[in-house]
């Protein structure tokens, strides 16, 4: 058996215990047996597959089947009852230290905020008021995105170049604890959902659609199956897992997806002018959320921070609500919205691939350029080489 085989055969042994831990699969069917084992068996069997990817010849393939792997042996502490604390954790599962936020700049993140915010009643009332009056109308959303997708589409295949025959399919979903999902189904293809439990607005469609599709995920999945599984023969890139040091550098691609291919000032035009005239909303509320935003970047770590406070240090529901409502601006739905996906055992800490892959992806690109996010995604990079070369 060879090691893809091997590695391929325990993701999905472990996701027979721990649902979801596979993401995404598009290799051999009879490679995907789910027959529940002894977790001290897949334990063991985590431990041999560690010593058997010191033969790779590799080097990258080596480096990054061997962070993967050590990522399976701790999720089979866990299955096997371990004490596994939650830092160790996100340090076993994900190669990442825990952030701790710093609390003085939330709050002076919150005074930029309250200046940038139009209107008149506290920071929430204002906040509330603007999103209101820049939400997508559920029945408009697909026709919204078939533009917005398109235009990213063609600006991915410019600079980065696509694999030929990728493609996806879009769809509206309710009750998950995410707002957008890309669902790697193999054979270059994927299925990207959209949540409408709460409103969609427009601002936020380009970020969402180019984390999810161009040159996101579902551009990355399509372009790694083409080179490193087609091309190369690593079957090992047939499977994405969702609790293993992958997700950094994936999640870290697709926070700056947007940016890979469209600037600031370019987002800002193509909202206020071909997106608004297609929505019918206001140009200048559109520019006041984008201010915003530009001043929320300073929150961008609170929900992992609210995650921390649940699973690190045992804070209990009402004071992490609480902490969230405050610092993520967020009404009592969005707030529950948030606890509910941090609550999530797959993305409990899950949830700083964003933030500390955001981070890495976004130094190294500044210091790469466009051919260092296009070897992001098309090369298996790991979050210790990312840190290695951003020092």
């Amino acid at each position: 058996m060879d090691i893809a085989q091997r590695y391929i055969r325990l993701a999905h042994a472990i996701d027979a215990h721990s649902e979801g831990f596979v993401d995404g699969y598009g290799g051999p069917a009879e490679w995907a047996d789910r027959t529940p084992r002894d977790p001290a068996a897949l334990k063991a069997e985590a431990e041999a597959l560690i010593d058997e990817v010191g033969g790779v010849e590799d080097e990258a393939r080596r480096a990054f089947l061997l962070v993967q792997a050590r990522a399976m042996h701790t999720m089979t502490r866990r299955l096997t009852g371990s004490p596994l604390p939650y830092a160790e954790e996100a340090r076993g599962l994900y190669d990442i230290a825990v952030p701790v936020a710093d609390r003085a700049a939330l709050d002076a993140a919150l005074r930029d905020l309250d200046a940038a915010l139009p209107g008149a009643g506290t920071l929430p009332e204002r906040d509330a008021a603007l999103r209101g009056r820049l939400a997508v109308r559920e029945a408009d959303l697909l026709r919204v995105c078939a533009p917005i997708l398109d235009e990213l589409r063609r600006r991915t295949r410019e600079r980065f170049g696509l694999p030929e025959g990728e493609n996806f399919r879009i769809g509206l979903v309710r009750d998950r604890p995410w707002s957008g999902y890309n669902w790697p189904l193999g054979d270059l293809q994927s299925l990207i959902e959209i949540n409408t439990d709460l409103p969609v607005l427009l601002p936020a469609l380009p970020d969402l659609l180019a984390h999810e599709g161009y040159p996101g995920h579902h551009t990355e999945h399509a372009t790694k199956e083409a080179r490193l599984v087609r091309e190369q023969g690593w079957r090992e890139h047939s499977v994405q897992l969702l609790g293993a040091p992958e997700c950094v550098v994936s999640e870290g691609v697709a926070v700056n997806a947007l940016r890979a291919v469209m600037d600031e000032a370019e987002v800002e035009a193509w909202l206020t002018g071909d997106l608004a005239a297609l929505t019918g909303l206001d140009p200048e509320d559109l520019r006041a959320f984008l201010a915003a935003e530009r001043a929320r970047r300073g929150l961008g770590g609170v929900s992992g921070e609210a995650a921390r406070m649940l699973h690190g240090e045992g804070a209990g529901e009402a004071e992490v609500l609480d902490f969230i409502r405050t610092y993520a601006v967020a009404s009592e739905e969005r707030a529950r919205q948030t606890l509910r996906f941090i609550r999530v055992p797959n993305m409990r800490s899950y949830i700083f691939t964003y933030s500390v892959g955001g981070d890495l992806v976004r130094r190294y690109t500044q210091q790469e350029g466009r051919a260092g996010f296009a070897r992001l995604l098309t090369e298996p990079v790991t979050p210790g080489e990312l840190r290695a070369a951003v020092g």
